[in-house]
């Protein structure tokens, strides 16, 4: 038995069903756990010397409101990578990208929460690694903070808050950490214009840094349609007259 394997089993049996496990994950163990169960699961596994994951190397928060969901469909793959696509696609999301049980609906407004918080834990100890996954809950966005049980979640929880808008109660200074004190909104979620909302630029008249409403447009790129090129032929094709001359 693996290590992964190990972690695998040795998780499942201590926590039951206070974690749902991502299956399909090779790199390392992956598990979702509530928000109420959060610093329960979260202390257990730094104090308890079978698991002792004493690190937090990250927290990093997602959006998943578009998750899963394709505006094109791509051609077959070249060397090179895959082709852009060409063809526009009918949005969807499979399910096995989707929380939990896909067929099943939300139960109430907080389960609606496309917000997320993903940390990434060390076990210096025992040499192993493990992905914990927790879905914000509440308008606006709300998890528990874990500084009370690793130190470095501070500035993590910081910045999984300045770019997301994903609240930690509890957190001893939860101020924006990238962006300035007085931006408003958080680029990172996918509500976010990508055009952004102010600009900044240097007022000669005022010989000062003013704030203005932004005025460049936004420039949306449209997916480059690879053309035929003799370099990535099939066995057996050859090049026409007209390729020759494109």
């Amino acid at each position: 038995m693996n290590a992964i394997s190990d972690l695998d089993t040795q998780l499942r049996k201590r926590f039951d069903e206070l974690l749902l496990f991502k299956d399909g994950a090779r790199d390392m163990v992956t598990a979702e756990v509530d928000a109420e169960h959060l610093l329960e699961v979260c202390r257990v596994l730094h104090d308890d010397q079978a698991l002792r994951f004493e690190q937090l190397s990250d927290i990093c928060g997602m959006d998943y409101s578009t998750y899963g969901h394709t505006d094109w469909n791509t051609q077959s793959t070249t060397h090179t990578g895959y082709s852009r696509g060409v063809q526009p696609d009918a949005r969807g999301t499979p399910k096995e990208e989707t929380w939990g049980d896909a067929d099943q609906e939300p139960s109430n407004e907080a389960d609606q929460s496309h917000l997320a918080a993903i940390y990434h834990l060390l076990s210096l100890k025992h040499n192993r690694r493990l992905r914990l996954r927790c879905r914000a809950v509440g308008t606006p966005p709300r998890l528990p903070s874990v500084v009370t049980i690793w130190n470095s979640a501070n500035w993590y929880e910081r910045e999984a808050f300045d770019l997301f808008g994903i609240l930690f109660t509890e957190h001893p200074d939860l101020r924006r950490l990238l962006t300035d004190y007085g931006f408003i909104g958080h680029p990172f979620r996918k509500d976010f214009p990508l055009h952004g909302k102010v600009e900044v630029r240097y007022d000669p008249d005022q010989e000062r840094v003013v704030y203005q409403p932004v005025s460049i447009e936004n420039r949306v790129l449209m997916p480059r349609v690879m053309r035929d090129d003799n370099r990535y032929l099939r066995n057996g094709e050859e090049n026409t007259e007209e390729d020759a001359k494109a």
